[in-house]
């Protein structure tokens, strides 16, 4: 199996354990607050890849885990879970899926306002596409306006911000040093949630069954996310990250019964349009730039 292929596959699984996590999370919080159900999954989280760090060594309190931009990353952790939670507990899953697809070209935007990163014409045209797809599938003052669907809009907010902040960040911290401090980030949310909510309930079989496979599939997600990430050429594994538009659908369809209108898919193909061709615009620019720098070396 080539590099490419074995991260083409994790990817495409992490994106299909991430919609079951979603499906799981929104069945869940209809017995149960939805701060019990991420308290009970940042518990676990945090128990997780506390180990982890451990046994491979990490420092969990060491002065770059207490940098800026890793603190800024908590914080954009915390606003985006509790965006896409109470989105998910409000709004249907395919809508919130669709909404969600939108964050790449959202990180591309803010790179190029909040980082003075070089965004040419054609990404800026591909950023504004994906904005009207969202607006389309939100329609806002329309009859088909749902306003508990702007809570993903928050979630994806929250997760561009946590990735501009993770380009900041000093590349030799762990991955499981920084996961730590983001679930334990979300773990205080879900608590101040939690007390929202008017405190915990006991869950019922069923439900704590759902919230154990949320919190297990969710660990198993973030592993295979990494391991694609760093099994080949990113550039071709990135768009596979579209793939949990089709699994979040399709559980929403069969689930939960939705129906996903004309406007929600023709805003969902703008969107994943969008961030395909700015993936691919940034690997074009990735391999001039190389080409460049050959031909200076050569000279």
């Amino acid at each position: 199996m080539t590099p490419n292929l074995r991260g083409i596959l994790f990817m495409t699984a992490a994106m299909a354990g991430f919609a079951v996590e979603d499906a799981l999370i929104k069945a869940a919080s209809a017995t149960v607050p939805a701060g019990q159900v991420i308290l009970l999954i940042a518990v676990a989280g945090l128990a997780g890849f506390t180990l982890w760090a451990r046994l491979a060594g990490h420092a969990l309190w060491q002065r770059a885990a207490f940098s800026g931009p890793v603190v800024g990353r908590t914080i954009a952790e915390m606003v985006g879970t509790y965006g896409i939670v109470t989105a998910l507990s409000l709004a249907p899953l395919s809508t919130v899926t669709a909404i969600i697809q939108a964050a790449p070209i959202v990180v591309v935007a803010a790179a190029a306002l909040l980082l003075q990163e070089q965004v040419g014409w054609r990404r800026w045209t591909a950023v504004c596409t994906g904005f009207a797809g969202v607006l389309l599938i939100l329609r806002p003052g329309s009859a088909g306006f749902d306003p508990n669907a702007l809570w993903a809009v928050m979630g994806v907010a929250g997760l561009a911000a946590r990735d501009i902040f993770a380009r900041r960040m000093d590349r030799s911290l762990p991955t499981s040093v920084v996961a730590t401090w983001g679930y334990l980030g979300v773990l205080v949310l879900s608590i101040g949630m939690l007390v929202q909510d008017g405190g915990p309930v006991w869950p019922g079989l069923q439900a704590g069954l759902w919230i154990a496979a949320a919190a297990a599939i969710g660990l198993v997600s973030y592993w295979a996310i990494i391991e694609a990430t760093r099994a080949g050429d990113v550039s071709i594994i990135a768009p596979f990250r579209y793939s949990r538009l089709i699994f979040g659908v399709g559980l929403g369809l069969v689930v939960f019964g939705e129906r996903v209108d004309a406007a929600t898919l023709a805003g969902a193909t703008l969107v994943i349009g969008s961030g395909l061709y700015t993936l691919y615009r940034e690997r074009l620019r990735k391999v001039e730039g190389a080409a460049a720098a050959a031909t200076e070396t050569q000279a």
